[in-house]
């Protein structure tokens, strides 16, 4: 299991210029608005330094790591939730990935046309979030007024809905996104809230695009504070790279990268940064199987008990579990080998209520 990621913002900020330094498929980045209007789709290897370990001791034929998918949505303008620049289009888009990036322009660029003629991140951020409030908005009332008719049947079902859809409305309409929404304790409310797959209820977090220059010193530079500020009071997280600068890393052979970064200041890609503060975001963590003919990273929801992440392998593995052989990573890497850890009382066998831990080597046993 991966997950999709978009990648949303005004035209103009650097998002297809990011999408471009994190995959493989080259979107079209150029300096005019709604160069992205189909999005872009790009999966990447999530980069893992224990993979790597794993494969110098157990020498697999091949090495699979787990990928995660970006998607390039194009760039949202004032009036998108009423269809302004192909809005709805690109509305929709939003609704089909798990977690949001927000791109955020925070350099000064005479060059390069800001679509509001201004550079003011908190600003940019206010136009998006109203637009998808907006859309949120429209979609909740129509949620409640079918909640109204139906209500009559005397429905607990509907009655839960008609109320809750009157406070996220209220919560909507001040601005404020579907995520931070105070739940009630109503053992209906979150299945209609799931139900409604509102816009502003993905997870968010914000890449703030700045300048190379301010990159080593963000503490000093004005927009990328403006926009920490905004963030610390949603509670989302902000990335700071360049997005410039991530494309040239990108490009470069890999062998030449470290070098780079050296050159930069940059101990990482900040790819890295984005995949990671993703993941966590999510709530996602990997197991890791390893043998001669491979070893892979399995991407899962934290708490997944070992049936199924057995299934995330193959169906029949969670249909006849039996039991998982389990050994940390830390300690494959330092013993050797499977044995080794056998001997050292370094492997367990766990059952079916075992929750699998970030790292776990597993191996399953089934019957089908």
């Amino acid at each position: 299991m991966g997950f999709a990621c978009g990648i949303v913002g005004l035209p103009n900020v650097g998002k297809s210029t990011l999408f471009n330094s994190l995959s493989s498929a080259k979107a079209e980045s150029a300096n005019y608005p709604f160069c992205t209007i189909e999005p872009n789709v790009g999966v990447v290897s999530v980069p893992d330094s224990r993979i790597h370990a794993l494969a110098r001791v157990v020498h697999p034929e091949r090495t699979v790591p787990a990928t995660i998918r970006f998607v390039d949505i194009a760039g949202l303008v004032r009036g998108a939730s009423r269809g302004e620049g192909l809005g709805n289009q690109f509305l929709g888009h939003i609704r089909e990935v798990d977690a949001v990036a927000h791109v955020v322009r925070c350099f000064e660029d005479p060059n390069v046309i800001h679509v509001e003629n201004r550079v003011d991140p908190v600003s940019d951020v206010a136009t998006i979030q109203t637009e998808l409030c907006l859309k949120d908005l429209d979609t909740v009332h129509k949620r409640l007024d079918r909640a109204r008719k139906m209500v009559k049947a005397n429905s607990p079902v509907e009655k839960s809905a008609v109320w809750l859809c009157e406070a996220l409305a209220a919560h909507l309409d001040a601005g404020k996104p579907a995520r931070t929404f105070p739940f009630p304790d109503d053992q209906h409310a979150p299945v209609i809230f799931r139900e409604m797959q509102l816009l502003t209820a993905k997870p968010v977090f914000y890449v703030a695009n700045v300048s190379e220059g301010a990159l080593g010193k963000v503490e000093e530079d004005r927009h990328f504070q403006a926009l920490l500020a905004y963030a610390k009071e949603e509670g989302a997280r902000v990335i700071p790279i360049c997005a410039a600068l991530e494309a040239q890393i990108a490009e470069l052979d890999p062998v030449d990268r470290p070098d780079f970064l050296a050159s930069a200041g940059l101990a990482e890609p900040g790819l890295h940064a984005v995949i990671r503060t993703g993941y966590d975001l999510l709530g996602l963590i990997t197991y890791f199987t390893a043998g001669k003919t491979e070893v892979r990273a399995w991407t899962i929801p934290r708490g997944t008990l070992a049936p199924q992440a057995a299934g995330v392998i193959h169906t029949d593995f969670e249909r006849g579990f039996i039991k998982a052989e389990v050994i940390w990573w830390e300690d494959l890497v330092a013993l050797g080998s499977e044995a080794k850890c056998r001997e050292a009382g370094k492997l367990s066998t766990e059952g079916k209520d075992y929750v699998v831990r970030d790292g776990d080597v597993m191996h399953f046993r089934f019957h089908v």
